[in-house]
């Protein structure tokens, strides 16, 4: 898929996170924001999925480790076609299988996730059940960066490390804001890069916004033998919506009316642009 494309369904992965937190007066856009290019890149073209089987044996497996940002994987799930996109809009409302964290009666979703530190640790038995089986797939886990304050996620990469677990791909989502302020003032997990390298890692540094550094990642990171690798992706955390990003007071907020239809504003200028470019 041409990266026009992947920008499209990015946006509209955009589109239905605002749409669904909105919708249920609660959630946590800026994370899911911040990481829509890539779960748009995973879902869309790098993962060995088919949204028709969810549950095949050869899948590749993804466990969203920060599960608060499950809008962001609910949206490219639906875009992807494993469930209506109009089912977004009953995000964590009496009733609604889309509650506010992943689990695994939704289709497409392989580990329910939520407590922090806690995903990584599932991924990380994952790659190490399909090395015992001798099975072929990849596993996929996403953290955020607030996220690697757990020790639970060191103890899960020290074994990684050591089980030279090259199936396992970790990517940890730096937007730099956690719900209490800028991650280097609450307790800070700097330098990320060498702590994961110090873990026996493969460590790849990214924009996580431009596709084409997310592409050559990942295909760095299939290449790589004997050890798991780590793509630490910069983000801007509530990118897409003007006046969301960068800012640590939508980590866990829906927007009200207004606020919604200038997040639509914003989203669909995108849109715009993308056209634009198409029939350039």
């Amino acid at each position: 898929m041409n990266n026009l494309e992947l920008k499209k369904h990015a946006n509209d992965v955009r589109k239905g996170i605002v749409t669904a937190v909105h919708s249920a007066k609660a959630g946590h856009p800026g994370g899911s924001l911040s990481a829509a290019d890539m779960f748009t890149f995973l879902y869309f073209e790098e993962m060995n999925i088919d949204p028709a089987n969810p549950r095949k044996e050869d899948r590749d497996r993804f466990v969203l480790s920060k599960g608060h940002t499950a809008p962001g994987l609910y949206s490219a799930l639906a875009n992807r076609g494993y469930f209506p996109v109009e089912d977004l809009t009953t995000l964590r409302k009496l009733g609604s299988y889309l509650q506010g964290h992943p689990c695994v009666h939704i289709p497409g979703v392989d580990m329910s996730s939520g407590s922090l530190g806690q995903g990584i640790s599932a991924a990380v038995g994952m790659a190490l059940g399909a090395k015992l089986d001798n099975r072929d797939f990849r596993v996929y886990t996403m953290l955020g960066d607030g996220e690697l304050e757990e020790g639970q996620v060191w103890e899960a990469s020290m074994l990684a490390g050591h089980r030279k677990l090259d199936n396992l791909c970790v990517i940890v989502d730096n937007n730099n804001l956690q719900i209490d302020g800028p991650i280097d003032q609450v307790c800070s997990p700097y330098p990320i890069d060498k702590k994961f390298e110090a873990f026996n890692f493969h460590v790849i540094n990214i924009d996580a916004h431009d596709l084409d550094q997310i592409r050559a990642a990942f295909k760095e990171a299939r290449e790589t033998k004997g050890m798991p690798t780590c793509i630490v992706m910069h983000s801007l955390k509530g990118k897409g919506v003007s006046f969301m990003e960068n800012s640590v007071d939508w980590h866990g907020k829906a927007p009200n009316d207004e606020e919604y239809a200038v997040a639509m504003a914003d989203l669909d200028r995108i849109a715009a642009e993308l056209e634009k470019e198409e029939q350039a």
